[in-house]
Order: C-alpha cells, then sequence, then structure tokens
C-alpha cells in the first residue's frame, strides 16, 4: 500500500452546518489550541475539536440512547484516520487521542491522524452501567454496530474537513479495544488497512464467566469470605513469584527479573512442587494444600462442574504479585463481572430490582450462566457469543487479500484475560494460513505486564508506528522496544518496578514464536537481546 498524503485543515467550526450525514447530528466544533491537551506528559498540536451522536431513539427500557463521539483534526494532517477502541463497557466518549501500546509513550492525535473515540451506543450515566444489556440494540452497538456505524460517517467528516478522505485507516485499542479491534477485522475487513490489538478480551464472555468462576475457588480458602484476597495475600503471591523466577528467570540466559520464554517456563514450573506446602499456620512464606488446590485450578483454567475447560489457562509469571492482578483476581468478579454478565451477556437478563451481586457471583451456578452467554430469545436474537466474539476469528483471508495488516501484543501477567487465550488464536491462525501467517498478523507478548500496562515489566511502547511503517512501507515489524517507567518518566512512574531495574530498562518485545535471549554486554538494555 501507498502512503498517506498529509494535508492542511478546510474546515472545523463551519463542519456544524456543513456536514450532513445519515442519523448524525453535530452538536459542536471548536478549535482546541495547541498545549491545551497533552498527552503522556507531552503537548499535543492545534487541532479541531467535534462532538456528535448518531442514531438517536428510545430504547425498550425507556431510556434514551445514541451512539455519541468526538472527532479530534489536526490542523496538520498525517493523511490517516484512527478509531480508537476503548475499553471496558464503554459507556462514555472519552478523549479522542488514539493512545495505543503500553504505557503513554505516544498516541495517534499526536502523530497527526483523525481520531473518533465513542461510547459504543450508551451512556453508562443513563443506564447505570451494565443496565444497557437489557436493551437489545444496545448489546449489538456495545459488541460490533458502532464500529460499523461510525467508520463511514467519520471517514465522510474528515472528507469534509480536510477536502478528501483519508488515504489509510487504523483501528486500535487494548482489553475491550483490542476486542473491538479484532472484531471488526473479521466482520468488516474491507474498513481498516491496519489493526493494533491489545490484550483483546475476545472471548469476553467466557473470560468474565472464568473470573467468576475464580472467584468461587478463591471463596473456598479465603480466611475472610467479604475479603477474596486473603486467598491469596501479597505475600504469598510474591512467594509463588520468587518460586516462579527461581525456576525460570535464567532461561533467557539472563537473571534479570523478567520470564521471556513463557512456554518453556510452563513446563519448568510446577505450584504443588516448587513453592513450599504450609505445615502449619499460614505466614506468607508458603501455601496450604488446600490454596494449592484452589490457585491451581484458577491457573489451569476455567471448567465446567464435569470438568470440562471453556477458558484458557493462565501463566505463572513475574507480575502475579502486582496490584493489577489482585484487582481482577479479587475485586472485578464483584464490581465488573457480576453486571456484565448478568445484565449485558445473559439471555434472558438479570432481574435488575432483585439482582444481588454477591450472591450472583460466590454462589451462582457457572455452568448456567456459560448456557446463558450462548442463549438467545425474544427481543435479543444474538446470543453474546454472538454479538460479542469475531466470527471465524482464525480466518483472516479478507484482511490479507487487501494487503492490511495485524498486530497483536499481550501482557504476559494478564489476569483477566489470558495471554496464552491469544496465542491459542494465534496458532489457529498459523494452522490455517501456515508460514504466510507473519506476512499479515503477527503477535507480541510483553513478559511482566499486567491488563494492558503495570506490573514488572518494560511496558511502555510504540505500537503504532510500527503498524504503519508494515502497512505503507511493507516493513514488518521484527521487534518492538519497549522501556520501563521508571524514576523521571514523564508519561508517570510505573511503581511496581523492582528497584534494581535501571529506571529506563529497555528490552525487546519479539514476535511470536520468537523469545527474548540475553547475547551478553548491558542487561539493562534491549541491544544486549536477540528475538531467537
Amino acid at each position: 500500500m501507498e502512503a498517506a498524503r498529509p494535508g492542511p485543515l478546510q474546515q472545523c467550526e463551519a463542519l456544524v452546518t456543513t456536514f450532513s450525514f445519515a442519523a448524525t447530528k453535530l452538536a459542536s466544533a471548536a478549535s482546541t489550541p495547541a498545549g491545551a491537551l497533552s498527552v503522556g506528559g507531552a503537548p499535543v498540536a492545534e487541532h479541531c475539536l467535534v462532538r456528535g451522536a448518531m442514531n438517536e431513539r428510545v430504547g425498550v427500557d425507556g431510556l434514551a440512547y445514541a451512539i455519541g463521539f468526538e472527532m479530534r483534526l489536526p490542523r496538520q494532517w498525517n493523511g490517516r484516520f484512527w478509531y480508537q477502541a476503548n475499553g471496558g463497557i464503554d459507556g462514555s466518549v472519552v478523549p479522542a487521542t488514539g493512545q495505543a501500546g503500553g504505557g503513554p509513550v505516544t498516541s495517534a492525535l499526536s502523530q497527526g491522524f483523525a481520531v473518533i473515540s465513542s461510547d459504543a451506543g450508551h451512556d453508562n450515566r443513563v443506564t447505570r452501567g451494565p443496565g444497557f444489556g437489557l436493551d437489545p440494540q444496545a448489546r449489538l452497538d456495545y459488541g460490533y454496530n458502532a464500529v460499523a456505524a461510525l467508520t463511514p460517517m467519520a471517514k465522510a467528516l474528515i472528507a469534509q474537513a480536510y477536502g478528501r478522505p483519508p488515504d489509510r485507516s487504523y483501528i486500535g485499542g487494548c482489553s475491550n479495544g483490542g476486542r473491538h479491534a479484532m472484531v471488526a477485522a473479521a466482520r468488516h475487513p474491507e474498513m481498516f488497512d491496519g489493526y493494533l490489538v491489545g490484550s483483546p478480551g475476545y472471548r469476553l464472555p467466557l473470560a468474565a464467566v472464568a473470573n467468576i468462576y475464580g472467584a468461587q475457588q478463591y471463596k473456598r480458602v479465603a480466611t475472610d469470605p467479604k475479603d477474596l484476597s486473603t486467598a491469596f495475600t501479597q505475600a504469598e503471591r510474591q512467594t509463588v513469584v520468587n518460586a516462579v523466577l527461581g525456576k525460570c528467570d535464567r532461561l533467557d540466559g539472563a537473571r534479570d527479573g523478567l520470564i521471556q520464554d513463557t512456554n518453556a517456563c510452563a513446563a519448568a514450573f510446577d505450584l504443588a512442587r516448587d513453592v513450599p506446602t504450609c505445615t502449619g499456620a499460614r505466614d506468607g512464606t508458603c501455601l496450604s494444600a488446600e490454596q494449592k488446590t484452589a490457585i491451581g485450578a484458577v491457573f489451569r483454567g476455567a471448567t465446567t462442574q464435569n470438568g470440562k475447560p471453556f477458558y484458557a489457562s493462565f501463566p505463572f509469571d513475574a507480575g502475579l504479585a502486582s496490584a493489577d492482578v489482585a484487582s481482577w483476581e479479587f475485586n472485578a468478579p464483584l464490581t465488573r463481572d457480576s453486571g456484565a454478565v448478568g445484565f449485558i451477556f445473559s439471555t434472558p437478563p438479570q432481574d435488575p430490582k432483585t439482582f444481588q451481586a454477591q450472591d450472583f457471583v460466590l454462589t451462582g451456578d457457572v455452568d448456567a450462566m456459560l448456557a446463558s452467554v450462548q442463549a438467545r430469545g425474544g427481543v435479543f436474537t444474538q446470543s453474546a457469543m454472538e454479538f460479542m466474539t469475531p466470527p471465524n476469528d482464525s480466518d483472516l483471508s479478507k484482511l490479507r487479500s487487501r494487503g492490511a495488516r495485524m498486530l497483536v501484543y499481550h501482557g504476559v501477567s494478564d489476569a483477566i484475560f489470558s495471554v496464552n487465550d491469544t496465542e491459542a488464536w494465534y496458532r489457529r491462525v498459523q494452522a490455517r494460513d501456515g508460514a504466510q501467517t507473519a506476512d499479515h498478523a503477527r503477535f507480541f507478548r510483553v513478559p511482566g505486564m499486567g491488563h494492558c500496562r503495570d506490573g514488572m515489566s518494560t511496558d511502555q511502547f510504540d505500537a503504532i508506528s510500527p503498524l504503519v511503517r508494515w502497512v505503507e512501507q511493507g516493513q514488518a515489524p521484527e521487534r518492538i522496544e519497549a522501556r520501563a517507567r521508571g524514576a523521571g518518566n514523564p508519561g508517570g512512574v510505573n511503581k511496581e518496578l523492582p528497584a534494581d531495574w535501571a529506571p529506563d530498562r529497555t528490552r525487546p518485545l519479539c514476535p511470536y514464536p520468537t523469545v527474548a535471549r540475553y547475547q551478553g554486554g548491558d542487561m539493562e538494555k534491549a541491544s544486549s537481546f536477540r528475538c531467537q
């Protein structure tokens, strides 16, 4: 594909009256001066901020719905469009900066892209968060339709503002944003030239049920029934990390607190064998036999009552003791997964008048939840597994045939969406496409990184520029340099970095199945490692 051509902004404030698109209303368009917005500690250049909504309607629940959005159009445009796929359950229009990668090292807006951000078809302030799941159209908008509806409108708005449509179009995000990008690749491979897929919850309904399964395992060994973290305390998690590092840290040739060879570590480390078993009271230096049973079940992967796996296993990794892991393992089942499974993914949805999140999670029937996320009925014509997941997810033939590219990254210490699940997806793509896979799709693991960022990791990297070079210049990314966010980092400090790491430590992120291996030299520099 040819490279995008830059161009100047021709309209801003006038867009409110000159732009017309079906079922779309622009509420405002105004110039934002340089420096009024910053990303990662760096000021953003002058741009036009446009706000509006599509498809305003009243839902079956009597609430007001629309696909709210904002677009930021740089005064000096690089000729490209970026669809910012947001995370969580969406529901708010966050600034359209096009941030992607790990830590806030760069953004699409800072690079000159025109960027759109949306609420994916519902306002959490109106629906009280996951309550939008009571409306069938809101479910579909959240699952896939908002991207399909907004993208043609956004390209038309760009054409109006700059006098021509974008030369190249990209979509990217992390978590649910990664899922959005993967779904778009499957449903609309003609819409985008590049797909940046971060820590994708591409089987989000199953991952949410699996996290509830995990909460039920932890409940069995929690010393405080109101606090699941007492099942696996920070000290105990650090003990497991120490044991994992003892077995796996040097498998890549460097004893540096990072486990690059994830698959070799899975074979080398055994929870039952390599972590001391308590002979008396729990004191943080050991795990009881009951804890090993419960924790082992979580990491092996959630199963039905008859032992059939329904989600992926999770690797033991250096980031296990992080606060991010604790949040997803012990708090999210009650505060996030409960409402997501109960209202957004279940058919029929739970009754909000009688729903009790704690009872639903801690005593609910996991098999029944699995059936509900695969069910459809009445006004709900698509199951959660239909509207949330990419159909035929391993078939990238249409994307490949038009020269589009997909770059995927995932933190190995991600506690909610398993890196093993993403690896399994990539292996299915490889099984279909063979040696050609790396020509159009590449997968990068980020050792130690939690969900999208943080953890004992080099989590700050620019994944946008390598994707653009791949799409427009044919330069496939052989490695991506990642940096630790230590003291003095303008984009914020990762407080979970070990004290003995250089604050600006760098490492190469390597395309699967290669692994970063130490070659000699300064252990704090990426140049001392090779992807092999």
